[in-house]
C-alpha cells in the first residue's frame, strides 16, 4: 500500500515538473562541434537529452558489471558439475559401485565443498569402501555444522555402534534428543540404555515424551507403560513393596493380556485375601494367551487350598480354553500333585503319540510317583531330550528363561513373546536320534494277566510213577599218557573236553511225597532273547625271551571277587591235584 502511495507521488511530481517547463518562455539552443539544434520547444530537445543520458548510463553499467557477470557465470557453473557429480555418486552408493562412488564424491568436493550433500557422498561412500575414519571425519565435520548437525549425529552413531562402542552410542543418541526431542531414533537408543541399567524412571519419561512429540500412538504407548511399570515392579518385589505393587496394578491396568504384570498382580491381591479379582486378573490374561504361570498363579490364588481343591481350580480354568496343551498340562501336573493319576493319564493321552519336552517329563513324574518304576520313567526322560519344543520366551532369535522388556539383540522394547523358537520348529528332515529297543520296550504298553483259576489235574512234573533208575555201569580207569612236549613255551594250552561222569543208580523210595509247586513261573509276555554268542579267546603272543610275568603275584581281593571260577586242570597235572586233596 505504501509502495502504491509513493509511485502515484513520483507520477504527480513528474507531470507538474513537466508542465513547469512548458510553460516557461524561450528558446533553446544547442552547439556541438558542427551540430546546431535550436528549438522553440525546449521540452523536445530536453527529452532527447534524457534518452540519450539513459542509454550511456546502461551502457556503463553494463560495461562495469561484466566481471560480476562472469564470476557469476563460473559459479553456476561449479555449482552445476557438483549437482552433477553428487546425483551421480548418490547413484553409484545405490547400486554399490565404491569405485565410481569415490569419483564422484571427489568431484563434489572440489566443485561444491559446502553443499551438505557433498559431505554426505563422501561420507557414505567411505562407509561403502570400510574407510571408518574417513566415514567419522566426514559425519564430524556435519555435526558441526547447524544445518546438518542431527545428520551427522545420525551417523556417529551409526559408526559407534558399528565399532562396538555402546558408551560413545548412548551419549551420541542423548546429544541428539537434546537437539531435536522428537528423534525417533535417538529416543529408541536412549530408552534401550535407560531399560539396560535399570532406570525405570528415566525410561518411563522419555516413553511420556515420544508420546507427546506424536512419535507413538495411545493403544502403543499404554502398552510400553505396561511394560516398565511391569519390569520395575518385578524388580522392586523384594525391595520395595508398596511401589511394586503400584507398579504391577497400573500396568495391569494399562495392559491386561500382559502375562508377567497379570501373574504379578495376581499375587498381590491373593496376598490381600481379594480372591476373586485375581482370579479375574489371571482369567482374562489367560484367554488371550494360556501360560503356565497363569495356571500356577490360579490355582494357589487361595492360600493353604489342599491339592485336590488346586486340581478343581485348575480343571476351571482350563475349560476356558478347552483342548489347548497349556490347559491339558496344568491339570496334569495339578492332578499328580493330588494323587489323581488316572486323570493325569487321560489328559495326557492325547499329546503321548508326539510329546513335547513338558508332557514326556510330566509322563516320567507320573510312571515314578504312581508305580515307582524308574525303568520307564528313565525311558521318558530320556525321551524327553529329542521331543519337540515347547513354547518359550523368545525375541529376535533370542531364547531367554524368563520374560525381559527389552529385547538384548535390537533393544526394542516389549519385544519378548511366548511362541515355540524357531530353531525348534518341525522339519522333513528326520530325528538324528534313533529310538532305542530299551526305551521301546520300557514305553510299551502294560500287560495285566487274568487270574488263573487252580488246575484240578496234578501237574507233569509229579507223576504218580516213581522214576526208573539207570543202570549201573563199571567205571573205567584209563592209564595216565604222557603229555606231549610243547613246540614253544608261549603256544596256548590244549583244553582237554572233561568226559561225561558216571550215572550212579539212587534206589527209589517206598513213597515219594508230592513235590511242592515251583515259586517262581515263567513270564509268557517277555520273549525269551537268544543266548549271546562266545567270542572266540585270542592267545596272548610273547616274544621267545620274554620271561613273562609271575603268576605268584599279589593276591587282588576285588578280582577274585569280581572274576570268574578257574577251571580245573586236565590231563595228569589234574590227576595229581585231585590225588593230593
Amino acid at each position: 500500500m505504501i509502495r502504491i502511495v509513493l509511485f502515484l507521488l513520483l507520477i504527480a511530481l513528474a507531470a507538474a515538473g513537466g508542465a513547469w517547463v512548458v510553460d516557461q518562455p524561450g528558446d533553446l539552443v544547442m552547439s556541438w562541434g558542427g551540430l546546431h539544434l535550436s528549438s522553440k520547444q525546449p521540452v523536445i530537445l530536453l527529452g532527447i537529452i534524457i534518452v540519450v543520458a539513459m542509454i550511456s548510463g546502461a551502457i556503463l553499467r553494463m560495461i562495469w558489471n561484466v566481471p560480476g557477470h562472469v564470476r557469476r557465470g563460473r559459479r553456476e557453473r561449479r555449482h552445476a558439475r557438483g549437482r552433477h557429480a553428487i546425483t551421480q555418486g548418490l547413484l553409484a552408493i545405490g547400486h554399490g559401485d565404491s569405485t565410481a562412488a569415490r569419483a564422484h564424491a571427489e568431484t563434489a568436493r572440489r566443485h561444491a565443498a559446502n553443499d551438505p550433500l557433498a559431505l554426505l557422498l563422501h561420507a557414505q561412500s567411505a562407509q561403502l569402501d570400510g574407510d571408518r575414519a574417513g566415514a567419522q571425519r566426514a559425519f564430524r565435520a556435519m555435526a558441526e555444522r547447524p544445518d546438518t548437525r542431527l545428520l551427522g549425529l545420525r551417523g556417529l552413531f551409526i559408526e559407534a555402534q558399528r565399532a562396538d562402542d555402546p558408551v560413545s552410542a548412548v551419549m551420541i543418541a542423548e546429544e541428539a534428543l537434546k537437539v531435536s526431542p522428537s528423534s525417533s531414533w535417538a529416543s529408541h537408543a536412549v530408552l534401550g540404555f535407560c531399560c539396560a541399567k535399570g532406570d525405570w524412571a528415566g525410561a518411563l519419561s522419555i516413553l511420556d515424551n515420544n508420546q507427546s512429540s506424536g512419535l507413538i500412538d495411545k493403544a502403543a504407548y499404554r502398552r510400553q507403560r505396561g511394560v516398565l511399570l511391569t519390569a520395575r515392579a518385578l524388580e522392586l518385589e523384594t525391595l520395595d513393596r508398596d511401589l511394586s505393587r503400584e507398579s504391577a496394578k497400573e500396568a495391569v491396568k494399562l495392559a491386561p493380556t500382559l502375562i508377567p504384570a497379570a501373574v504379578l498382580a495376581a499375587k498381590f491381591e491373593s496376598e490381600a485375601h481379594q480372591v476373586r479379582r485375581a482370579m479375574r486378573l489371571v482369567e482374562t490374561a489367560w484367554l488371550a494367551q494360556p501360560h503356565p504361570d497363569l495356571a500356577d498363579a490360579y490355582a494357589h490364588v487361595r492360600l493353604g487350598d489342599s491339592a485336590r481343591q488346586r486340581l478343581v481350580r485348575v480343571e476351571t480354568l482350563a475349560a476356558k480354553t478347552s483342548g489347548h496343551i497349556e490347559g491339558a498340562l496344568a491339570i496334569a501336573r495339578a492332578a499328580i500333585d493330588a494323587s489323581e493319576f488316572a486323570k493325569a493319564r487321560a489328559v495326557l493321552e492325547p499329546f503321548i503319540g508326539a510329546p513335547t519336552q513338558r508332557v514326556a517329563l510330566l509322563m516320567a513324574d507320573l510312571e515314578r510317583t504312581e508305580h515307582g518304576d524308574s525303568g520307564r520313567a528313565r525311558a521318558w526322560t530320556m525321551r524327553a531330550v529329542r521331543a519337540l519344543h515347547d513354547p518359550v520366551w523368545t525375541a529376535d532369535g533370542y531364547v531367554s528363561d524368563r520374560w525381559r522388556p527389552v529385547s538384548p539383540v535390537s533393544g526394542r522394547l516389549d519385544a519378548f513373546q511366548w511362541q515355540t523358537p524357531v530353531a525348534a520348529l518341525p522339519s522333513d528332515k528326520g530325528s538324528t536320534i534313533e529310538p532305542s529297543p530299551f526305551e521301546e520296550a520300557m514305553l510299551a504298553p502294560r500287560r495285566v494277566e487274568p487270574p488263573r483259576e487252580a488246575s484240578k489235574e496234578p501237574p507233569r512234573e509229579l507223576a504218580s510213577e516213581p522214576p526208573v533208575a539207570a543202570p549201573v555201569e563199571p567205571v573205567e580207569v584209563k592209564p595216565i599218557e604222557p603229555e606231549p612236549p610243547a613246540a614253544q613255551d608261549n603256544a596256548p594250552v590244549p583244553v582237554l573236553e572233561a568226559e561225561p561222569a558216571p550215572a550212579v543208580s539212587i534206589p527209589p523210595p517206598e513213597s515219594a511225597p508230592p513235590a511242592p509247586a515251583p515259586l517262581f513261573r515263567s513270564r509268557t509276555d517277555l520273549p525269551k532273547a537268544a543266548p549271546a554268542p562266545i567270542p572266540a579267546v585270542i592267545p596272548i603272543i610273547r616274544a621267545p625271551d620274554d620271561p613273562g610275568i609271575d603268576e605268584d603275584g599279589p593276591v587282588d581281593e576285588f578280582a577274585e571277587q569280581i572274576g570268574p571260577p578257574k577251571a580245573q586242570a586236565g590231563g595228569w597235572k589234574g590227576f595229581l591235584s585231585r590225588w593230593g586233596s
